[in-house]
């Protein structure tokens, strides 16, 4: 590490030139594990569906343009752009999705930069822990309040609190929201909720003109241990700890790429960056990248289903 505990806040230019270099091959072939990109390692049913989401802890339902990380999308079809056709087999993973969505299997939201993410139910008290959350089912009053969320959002937080679970179609119409010009706000209203953690698609049910339409329910009704479990969590072990999981996932990272996925601060990834290096599970590259140590002896760190 050069006799620094603190590279990773060190320019590029003064880095010690006797810090190890990962080639473009060897981190292809780690991640063809990881991603499940090679053949023979590719997610079948629902059941190797779990256990690969278990493993990586979190990842994307869809490959997202310009972000590296797992997807189920790519774990099941292999490496390649989401197709427009319904009938391509790799739509079978919206299928798994859909049929999991009831039984808690996993957490499913929009919630890293807002996209559709799954979260292992072991690390998601992780990302709870670093959410504005109180584990209150009404705590959205105060990120109103501070003018963190909108009019919309609260109006939809509400009404899930009073009715219970709802669909998209019966919860437009119990927030008066039903109008085709009020479609974006209630979208951004589901979005930002979903991405703060207070609401979470639940099931799906035959309404709308598709006949298709999530269910919604507020967080901590649906995962009300998941509060109680991130009470122990410091905000530091929490990035800490979903900084070790995205560098096992993608095997090597910058913190431009850190802050990216998590929202981060540059302070705050760099500390949860070294932090993961004083634990032993990375270290740093001679081209300023952080890698999980696991490149070292070229094994991926596989979680436990």
């Amino acid at each position: 590490m050069g006799g620094s505990r603190r590279a990773g806040r060190i320019s590029l230019v003064t880095l010690p030139s006797s810090l190890p270099r990962i080639s473009q091959a060897r981190l292809r072939a780690y991640r063809a594990v990881t991603f499940r990109i090679s053949r023979g390692l590719r997610v079948r049913t629902p059941r190797q569906a779990l256990s690969f989401v278990n493993e990586r802890g979190f990842v994307f339902f869809w490959t997202i343009e310009g972000i590296d990380l797992p997807s189920l999308w790519t774990a099941a079809a292999g490496d390649r752009r989401v197709p427009r056709e319904h009938d391509d087999p790799g739509h079978v993973t919206w299928g798994w999705k859909d049929s999991a969505l009831s039984q808690r299997r996993w957490f499913y939201a929009k919630l890293i930069r807002g996209k559709s993410t799954m979260v292992s139910l072991d690390v998601l008290p992780y990302f709870y822990a670093l959410s504005e959350r109180l584990g209150d089912l009404d705590d959205y009053e105060l990120a109103y309040d501070a003018g963190r969320l909108s009019r919309e959002a609260r109006a939809v937080a509400e009404a899930l609190r009073l009715h219970g679970a709802q669909h998209t179609v019966a919860l437009r119409q119990l927030t008066h929201l039903s109008s085709e010009a009020s479609k974006p706000r209630f979208d951004k209203a589901l979005h930002d909720l979903q991405r703060g953690l207070w609401v979470v698609p639940v099931g799906v049910a035959e309404a709308g003109a598709w006949r298709y339409a999530f269910i919604y329910e507020l967080f901590d009704r649906w995962f009300p241990s998941i509060a109680r479990q991130a009470r122990d969590i410091p905000r530091d072990v929490a990035r800490q700890h979903l900084a070790t999981l995205y560098l096992d996932s993608v095997g090597a990272a910058d913190v431009k790429q850190v802050r990216s996925v998590f929202g981060w601060s540059r302070p705050e990834a760099e500390q949860a960056l070294e932090a993961v290096v004083e634990a032993g599970d990375a270290f740093c590259l001679a081209d300023g990248r952080w890698a999980t140590s696991r490149l070292l002896v070229n094994r991926p760190r596989r979680r436990r289903s």
